[in-house]
């Protein structure tokens, strides 16, 4: 018995002893993979000090479970060991949204999926002070747009000026709304260009339509919206290409180094020429005649490479699967190990869960009616047989069958009770010699059709829960949905977030109410049918069987 007692401790310990947890005070844990490959992105060198934007929402986050300004995050490598750097562009607890940059330490070549934990649940816990911005040391600016104070470079904390309003919840945070004025950021040391040095300029725009604007512009570098395409000016170098999409988010991103001036869109190189950087001071100057949304600029005094500039454009687009971000369990599973009904109960709204309760209790209750029928059903059919039998075999003596063997259940063995009754009772008045009259036998049969029609009554009894169940469990379910449908679309209103991912889980979990509708449904329609097939015989067999027993004696007692 001690063994057993052990061996059974021994295997619930188990997965604490397969998984190791960072920080005990941190309550919930979530696994992030980075999926290289669903980038298109296969990776020729390792990347080092990349920073990723994380987003989070109902469908891959428990907001509960952390504080309401999201102090407790804390970013874990794939050691369980290494607290990564990250900074919170935006955190909406109410809305459950959130946007997240933490710089990874390496996106190693070859590996298609780099893992990281992302920790809560500790009231307790504030912002870490040493998280720094989340960037390598070669970003030099980067401007989301983002409230409480937009116009302030993360990095630097160089501030600019400009007259821009906000668009709420754009393509990753926050995003700024040009219509022609310029936002200027005024000498900023740091960010003086080097005379023949390497620079990079990317940035996240979505015209409203073909014009002519000055995305970025310092000194003689400038990337520009020229009509239908894009452009690159590094001195008296053009560089053009790709095709501009009025209304559609596109990445932007401009290069020098190396003696060559590069222009991607959308990760792809559009163009390039031979170039050398100009010096220029650390005055720029955002959206010059620019009409449309502007987003997430970054400054680097490096040139990016390609594999670094894809990556970027297909990570932070809002159809990008490169991040995952899923519950221990389901990251552990492997293939086909997503528990998709959990996310699905997770997200249930509070009106989806008062709908399927109440389609639970009616599966409850229509259950029950169908075994209890059921059972019923079977005595009755069974007792009916063993009663004919006896009264078909018996011959001038089958008014005394009741003094032999009882058949509780039989409907039958009642209806023939019933009519022993009122046949005793003239024979106690007149005699049996005498005979039963017409009118006699009129009242006999009288009284033997009331008790038909009270074990019909008894045999239909709490069939009509099931009727209920049938048409109304499908438009309880049918409510449920509708109401959740309509609750997650009012709440992508109100956050302005139309991520697929945001959207998608709180759709999911409203249709559950439609299934759990049809699941009552379904199985109380095969149970009515069933069970109303096995009444209509057994009526059909009472029928039939108070003709005979009328008959029958008429035929022996009549006069």
């Amino acid at each position: 018995m001690k063994t057993i007692l052990a061996l059974g401790a021994a295997l619930a310990l188990a997965p604490s002893f397969a998984s190791a947890w960072w920080d005990d005070a941190w309550t919930a844990r979530r696994t992030v993979t980075l999926d290289t490959s669903a980038t298109g992105v296969p990776l020729s060198s390792a990347l080092t000090s990349v920073p990723v934007a994380i987003r989070l929402h109902s469908g891959n986050f428990d907001f509960a479970s952390a504080r309401e300004d999201g102090a407790d995050l804390r970013f874990v490598a794939a050691d369980d060991k290494t607290v990564l750097k990250h900074h919170i562009e935006r955190y909406d607890s109410l809305n459950e949204l959130a946007v997240v940059w933490v710089q990874v330490p390496a996106l190693a070549p070859g590996k298609a999926d780099n893992t990281l934990y992302v920790y809560a649940g500790n009231a307790a816990a504030s912002a870490p002070a040493d998280a720094g911005p989340g960037y390598d040391g070669s970003t030099l600016a980067v401007w989301h747009f983002s409230d409480p104070t937009p116009l302030v470079d993360v990095v630097s904390g160089a501030t600019a000026s400009g007259n821009i309003t906000h668009q709420k919840a754009a393509l990753l945070g926050d995003a700024a709304i040009f219509a022609g004025s310029p936002v200027t950021v005024s000498e900023v040391p740091a960010l003086a260009m080097p005379a023949g040095g390497a620079w990079t300029v990317s940035m996240w725009v979505k015209p409203a339509a073909p014009q002519q604007a000055t995305l970025y512009g310092q000194g003689s570098f400038a990337v520009r919206v020229e009509d239908g395409i894009y452009a690159l000016n590094v001195g008296a170098v053009r560089v053009t290409g790709g095709a501009l999409k009025p209304g559609v988010w596109q990445h932007v991103a401009a290069t020098v180094g190396g003696g060559k001036a590069t222009l991607h869109v959308d990760g792809q190189a559009v163009g390039s020429a031979d170039a050398a950087l100009e010096a220029a001071p650390g005055n720029l100057r955002l959206g010059e005649g620019y009409a449309g949304e502007l987003d997430e600029v970054q400054v680097a005094s490096t040139a990016r490479s390609a594999e670094w500039i894809k990556l970027a454009a297909l990570g932070e687009s809002a159809d990008s699967n490169f991040v995952a971000v899923r519950a221990d369990d389901e990251a552990e599973g492997g293939e086909g190990g997503h528990n998709y009904f959990g996310i699905l109960i997770e997200n249930l709204t509070v009106d989806a869960w008062v709908v399927i309760v109440i389609l639970g209790v009616m599966f409850v209750i229509s259950a029950w009616v169908m075994v209890v029928k059921a059972m019923l059903v079977g005595r009755i059919d069974g007792d009916n047989r063993r009663f004919l039998q006896r009264f078909r075999e018996a011959r001038g003596d089958f008014l005394s069958l009741d003094k032999g063997a009882v058949h509780p259940s039989s409907s039958l063995f009642r209806l023939y009770g019933a009519g022993l009754r009122e046949i005793r009772k003239r024979f106690e008045a007149q005699g049996e010699t005498a005979g039963l009259t017409g009118a006699s036998m009129d009242a006999i049969k009288a009284s033997i059709d009331a008790d038909l029609v009270r074990e019909q009554h008894k045999l239909n009894s709490q069939m009509v829960l099931l009727t209920i169940a049938i048409s109304g469990g499908p438009f309880l379910g049918l409510l449920g949905t509708v109401v959740g449908v309509m609750i997650t679309f009012a709440a992508i209103a109100a956050a302005g977030d139309v991520n697929v991912n945001a959207i998608a889980p709180g759709i999911a979990a409203a249709l559950l109410a439609t299934v759990a509708g049809l699941a009552v449904a379904i199985p109380a329609l095969f149970g009515y049918n069933y069970l109303a097939s096995r009444i209509k015989n057994i009526t059909a067999d009472m029928q039939i069987f108070v003709d005979e027993f009328v008959t029958r004696v008429a035929e022996a007692h009549g006069r």
